[in-house]
């Protein structure tokens, strides 16, 4: 996660989303270097991991650990080799979101799609060669209504449209806007593969963005996450919103943890 130093000095509301994530990364980043590391290696996981079991895949630690870990660059059993190829595809991308988050006067749109997908699908070519998807997909969890495939390039540029309309930063919460964006990516469903992905790492950048912290949806939400996919738009806000306040709390409280332990051990 981009560190407070480094983000545009903006003035936030006292108490607001902004101000506590804002509070939650200059403590992290005077803690010392063990925990600092531990930290963000820790969201990582926990994003990935539960990113991923949305989907239908489930991690182990020791394949996240073992993907992650900067001091692994050949992965020593063979049979983790493409396992941890998508783990570290998959952290590329939160790399990339963080980073082009904390650029304000880049644009987001329909390129900045692309380019998230091309990160977890390098195959697929380049910005020119990308492509959406030309049939109805099989998929064992999505069960709300697909977006025909000669409809999608409409349906997308809608959202990016929306997005760039002054109305809507104006008349919407970060968290409003960052859900609907994800909510009618994820119905219109552009790509072949992994396109919940892509709709939640393009969610997870407006609200970066705006200064918030990443909505990590839980895997145990998955039920009701996909309910929401088929039904309201505010039910997925709402999960969204939980996400985020369940990010900031166990933030907070782990932080709380580690300055009482370090007190104790000084005095």
């Amino acid at each position: 996660m981009k560190k407070t130093e480094e983000r545009e000095k903006v003035v936030v509301p006292k108490g607001s989303i902004e101000e506590r994530w804002a509070k939650i990364e200059l403590r992290v980043g005077k803690a010392d270097a063990d925990f600092r590391m531990n930290f963000w290696e820790s969201m990582d996981m926990s994003w990935i991991f539960h990113d991923s079991a949305l989907e239908g895949t489930v991690y182990t630690f020791h394949e996240l650990k073992t993907a992650i870990d900067p001091n692994i660059t050949v992965v020593p059993d063979s049979s983790l080799q493409p396992i941890c190829e998508e783990i570290r595809r998959h952290r590329e991308a939160l790399n990339w979101v963080r980073d082009y988050a904390s650029k304000k006067r880049q644009a987001i749109n329909l390129d900045t799609l692309k380019k998230i997908y091309l990160i977890l699908h390098p195959e697929e070519g380049d910005l020119k060669t990308v492509k959406y998807r030309k049939d109805v997909p099989q998929h064992r969890l999505y069960f709300h209504e697909y977006t025909a495939p000669d409809k999608i390039h409409y349906k997308v540029k809608q959202v990016m449209d929306w997005l760039g309309e002054p109305e809507t930063k104006r008349t919407r919460s970060p968290v409003r806007i960052a859900s609907r964006a994800h909510y009618d990516l994820v119905r219109s469903f552009p790509f072949q593969t992994d396109s919940g992905k892509v709709g939640r790492l393009f969610m997870n950048l407006l609200l970066l963005r705006a200064g918030y912290p990443p909505a990590i949806v839980h895997h145990t939400e998955r039920q009701r996450y996909y309910e929401a996919l088929k039904g309201s738009a505010a039910t997925m806000n709402s999960i969204v919103q939980e996400s985020i306040d369940n990010a900031l709390m166990s933030s907070e409280k782990l932080l709380d943890e580690h300055e009482t332990r370090t007190r104790a051990f000084i005095t």
